[in-house]
């Protein structure tokens, strides 16, 4: 089974490649929702960080912007909650990866936006980066409510900058000039590996 990692800066268009990948029939383990999950009420990642982190747990779930406040600014906060939910998000993928190989499929894509980051790239066959010139990716991201121009500086700041992602892609779909422009890629990329 080939695993293509799929990863990308905030606002690229990930979640719309990740969406293109699941409607041409490929298995997609999406790491943000693995995540919100685990958060959610009765998830496994609840416990931890409210003892971690507390006053940020209401109603048996993390509230999610409380966490945010207090580990946005603090790189030590930010590692210790990396190192609760991370151990439990790869729990999520490798059932994932257990599934899809059961099932005999034979192409998986790993939707992790923090793929180089955390060094998940070692374990996939190839790395797609999806990728939108500067300025678009700003307008995107800025649109979405509660986003203020503060907040995205400080999360371009931890992401590895899309220069560097994409040198170290084995695929890059450009995202910024249309969606049809970047489903075609996507699916002749599926040509290569089916």
């Amino acid at each position: 089974m080939k695993i293509l990692g799929l990863t990308g800066g905030i606002g690229m268009g990930k979640s719309t490649a990740a969406a293109t990948f699941r409607r041409l029939g490929v298995p997609v383990f999406d790491a943000d929702a693995a995540v919100h999950r685990l958060q959610g009420r009765g998830g496994r990642a609840v416990r931890p960080i409210g003892e971690a982190f507390p006053g940020t747990v209401r109603d048996g779930a993390v509230d999610r912007e409380a966490l945010r406040r207090v580990v946005l600014a603090d790189r030590a906060a930010l590692r210790r909650l990396e190192g609760i939910v991370h151990p439990l998000v790869r729990g999520e993928e490798r059932r994932f990866l257990a599934r899809a190989r059961r099932a005999g499929r034979r192409l998986v894509v790993l939707d992790i936006p923090l793929l180089f980051e955390t060094r998940g790239e070692a374990r996939c066959d190839a790395v797609v980066v999806v990728s939108a010139p500067a300025p678009v990716q700003r307008a995107r991201v800025l649109a979405r409510g509660g986003m203020t121009p503060e907040r995205l500086d400080a999360i371009l700041a931890r992401q590895t900058p899309d220069a560097e992602k994409r040198r170290r892609a084995d695929h890059v779909i450009r995202t910024g000039l249309s969606r049809g422009h970047a489903r075609r890629a996507i699916r002749r990329l599926l040509e290569q590996y089916r």
